[in-house]
């Protein structure tokens, strides 16, 4: 045994059935940085192409809300009233958004595995309260990871950032100098390239953090060599139970072979290695069926089970080679050997009415054992 098995070291991919029961109990590949990044990026999108409808909307809300009729003021019951329609138009006009952001938030599900509902996934798991399990996330291989995709959404974004407040310094310092009303245009339009900018690195470091998040989980449902064979075992049964139920399936339809012999007309023999055990209803089979054969052991047992019966049994080796290679258990005779089979029937019939006088002579059965066509 390797070094690895005597390790358990995971070296194989997880099964299928390894696999299903996971996503069965909720564990599923999920990574957080894509779902941030495709929310992030869903929201900065709808704000650049609803930005009219929404700053419309909000100019609208701005007027109400600061310039309220003057009859409204000196009736203190009507502006609770007005509050609360206030919150509606707001909420109204940032609905749009809000339902895009919310669709976002399937996209890293779908992507990543699907949406799985599991109530396992609910349930407390007492493990994470041990203190090693404690130390194990905070120092271990997750904790670096972690640490390490930290680091590289501070890079991303704050290189993002930092590009586009350079490439637009100039622009800024011109805001100083325009109307209130240009200003704030050009600044809403620098703030949604500032925006787009840090979708972007977002997006880059969920295209990096996606793949290793699949990975990670494919690592983690390895398998060991025992593990394997344990479940194969437990899907495919034990070799050892397969090899019992093959033997008793041999066994039963060995019995029921044993038992059509004494309904034969004739047993062809080699004469010990071979015995095929034929049966012919004129009127209703269209050709001699086979109802018993066997090799050895069971060609001699066939043999016994004829000779108590009083079945004839007729020697003819190449015959009985033949009918074994190319018939099927309770299957007609193959239509090569209808002559021959046709010659041995004859003789059978002719013991049966012998009373006296010299026995027929036994024809040669001529045949060809291995004709064209014939199996080997």
């Amino acid at each position: 045994m390797s070094e690895n098995e005597q390790a358990g070291e995971k070296t194989e991919l997880p099964t299928e059935k390894r696999l299903r029961d996971a996503r069965e109990q909720g564990n599923l590949p999920r990574s957080r940085e894509l779902a941030t990044a495709a929310v992030f990026a869903a929201a900065v999108l709808a704000m650049y192409a609803m930005s009219a409808s929404m700053g419309a909307g909000a100019l609208a809300w701005m007027k109400a809300a600061l310039a309220p009729e003057p009859a409204m003021l000196k009736n203190h019951d009507a502006l609770f009233g007005h509050a609360g329609w206030l919150l509606l138009k707001l909420m109204l006009a940032f609905t749009p958004l809000l339902l895009v952001c919310l669709a976002a938030g399937f996209i890293a599900p779908v992507v990543m595995g699907g949406l799985r509902f599991s109530n396992k996934a609910l349930m407390p798991d007492f493990k994470r309260l041990s203190p090693m399990s404690g130390l194990k996330r905070l120092y271990g291989a997750e904790a670096v990871a972690e640490l390490v995709k930290s680091l590289l959404r501070v890079a991303f974004v704050g290189v993002a950032a930092g590009l586009c407040i350079w490439h637009s310094m100039d622009a800024l310092r011109g805001l100083l100098h325009q109307p209130l009303e240009s200003a704030i245009s050009h600044g809403l339009g620098f703030t949604l390239k500032l925006l787009l900018a840090t979708a972007g690195a977002m997006t880059l470091l969920a295209a990096i953090d996606a793949p290793y998040q699949r990975w990670n989980w494919m690592r983690k449902l390895k398998m060991t060599r025992e593990e394997l064979r344990r479940e194969l075992k437990e899907s495919e049964g034990s070799p050892e139970v397969k090899g019992r139920i093959r033997q008793m399936q041999m066994q039963l339809s060995q019995r029921r072979m044993m038992e059509a012999v004494p309904s034969a007309d004739v047993v062809v023999v080699n004469p010990t290695h071979y015995a095929v055990a034929l049966k012919y209803e004129g009127g209703r089979m269209n050709a001699p069926t086979v109802v018993a054969r066997g090799v050895d052991e069971v060609a001699l047992r066939i043999r016994q089970v004829a000779d108590g019966n009083k079945v004839a049994i007729i020697s003819a080796p190449p015959l009985a080679r033949a009918l074994y290679r190319e018939s099927q258990l309770g299957k007609e005779i193959p239509v090569r050997l209808y002559s021959a089979v046709a010659q041995v029937l004859s003789y059978v019939y002719q013991l049966r009415q012998w009373r006296t006088g010299p026995m027929p002579a036994q024809p040669a059965f001529d045949v060809d054992e291995f004709a064209k066509g014939a199996k080997p």
